[in-house]
């Protein structure tokens, strides 16, 4: 990946060194992070992630698909078409229609990711999709949506981007009926919906971990250091995924912090401590090992038989000249070419071990009740700076903060959901 504007510490380091150099960037910033309540508390949106720092380069002009027609569609039971296409390579071709909602025909998108209101003048971060390489991937439509889920309950079991998905499918299911909004917990990070002439139930689990998480108190004062048990699933999201027919799963960028990995109740590893005697596992060592006792659980749940578990690869951030708060943003307009991405990126790395975890359980699971399905949407998205919110947001807590983490609705973020459609008529119809 090339570089044209002042890059941040950890954008000037080799491939080989950008986990360190994460290390030692967030390390320096320690004491500012999580030195006391008052600044924890205003800058919590962003100290859940300490997303990555990238440095794109400006993007060159992309193909323009105007032969899509000629492309064999994705359909069910064609294993021919199936096999020669690969749904998650491909690029982002121009598509004048733009998106199937926009902030007035859907009334739930979230403040802090309604970028229009808040001031995003440019519409032409909505106006790709993305294209398979050898097919062509059709735009989501609703009607077929809940023809093939009627009567079903599918839930997002992850963190804040987990749900920005969730949104994403919302807005475009509402095209079609109008949701009731049935539950909400005290802090808003559990929701559920209801589409009753469809029978169809909507749901987003809250993870920050998917295992059993303890945060470090200092003082009377969360430290934003975790203590992670890997024998120990998040029972916040365990005691309802077996009430659901489909389970989306994914995280990460909570695992970007100061992290203790325990198992069997002793210490195995930590995630940016630099303790003495302690293994440095890495981000990608501490993501491996929560997605396998996840799926590890979903394979030994007896009463999750006949759920059908999907993982959503790493989602990149994309913050330039800085980190989150250190001035970084993500000012881009247009999305970049393939060749403009590095595809061998610590992203991709991140991305890679989450799959391998799914091919693990899949074979672990050999002829159990338990469907395991993908959404890799890593490389697609590393291609997306302009889809971020970054000034366009809800942010009277932290006025001068770009968020480079999550996806304007509408906006990139809206091709998951092409994406999933056709998984689950390919995989589950």
């Amino acid at each position: 990946m090339t570089h044209d504007m002042k890059s941040s510490p950890a954008s000037l380091c080799g491939d080989r060194e950008r986990e360190r150099c994460l290390i030692t960037t967030m390390g320096r910033f320690t004491p500012f992070l999580f030195g006391c309540s008052t600044v924890t508390f205003t800058f919590s949106i962003f100290i859940l992630f300490s997303p990555l720092p990238l440095a794109p380069s400006i993007p060159k002009q992309l193909h323009v698909d105007n032969d899509h027609h000629t492309i064999p569609i994705i359909k069910p039971n064609q294993s021919e078409d199936d096999e020669r296409c690969d749904l998650f390579k491909g690029g982002w071709v121009r598509d004048g229609k733009g998106s199937g909602y926009n902030n007035w025909s859907c009334r739930s998108i979230p403040e802090s990711k309604n970028c229009f209101k808040h001031g995003r003048k440019d519409d032409e971060f909505v106006q790709w999709r993305w294209k398979p390489n050898g097919c062509h991937l059709p735009r989501f439509d609703a009607a077929t949506f809940f023809t093939l889920l009627h009567g079903k309950k599918l839930a997002f079991v992850g963190d804040s981007v987990s749900r920005n998905h969730m949104e994403s499918l919302l807005c475009l299911l509402s095209q079609e009926e109008a949701p009731k909004d049935i539950y909400k917990d005290s802090e808003d990070r559990f929701r559920t919906w209801y589409f009753p002439r469809h029978d169809f139930t909507l749901m987003i689990l809250w993870s920050k971990f998917l295992v059993e998480a303890e945060e470090r108190m200092n003082n009377g004062t969360a430290s934003g250091v975790y203590d992670l048990y890997l024998d120990k699933i998040d029972k916040s999201w365990a005691e309802k995924v077996a009430a659901v027919d489909y389970a989306i799963f994914s995280n990460a960028h909570w695992f970007f912090r100061p992290i203790y990995l325990h198992k069997n109740g002793k210490l195995i590893g930590c995630v940016y401590c630099n303790d003495e005697g302690i293994e440095e596992v890495g981000v990608g060592g501490a993501l491996r090992m929560a997605f396998r006792a996840a799926f590890q659980y979903m394979n030994g749940c007896e009463k999750c038989k006949g759920v059908v578990t999907l993982l959503r690869t790493f989602s990149p951030a994309h913050f330039e000249n800085g980190t989150w708060n250190t001035g970084g943003s993500c000012s881009r307009t247009s999305p970049l070419d393939e060749r403009e991405i590095k595809s061998g990126g610590f992203e991709r790395e991140l991305g890679n071990i989450q799959l391998e975890e799914l091919e693990r359980a899949k074979m672990e699971g050999g002829m159990k009740e338990i469907k395991f399905g993908a959404l890799d949407v890593t490389t697609a998205m590393l291609m997306r700076p302009d889809g971020h919110p970054g000034a366009h947001w809800d942010n009277k807590w932290m006025q001068g903060y770009n968020d480079c983490v999550h996806w304007c609705l509408p906006g990139p973020i809206d091709a998951w959901n092409d994406i999933l459609l056709a998984v689950l008529v390919r995989e589950v119809g």
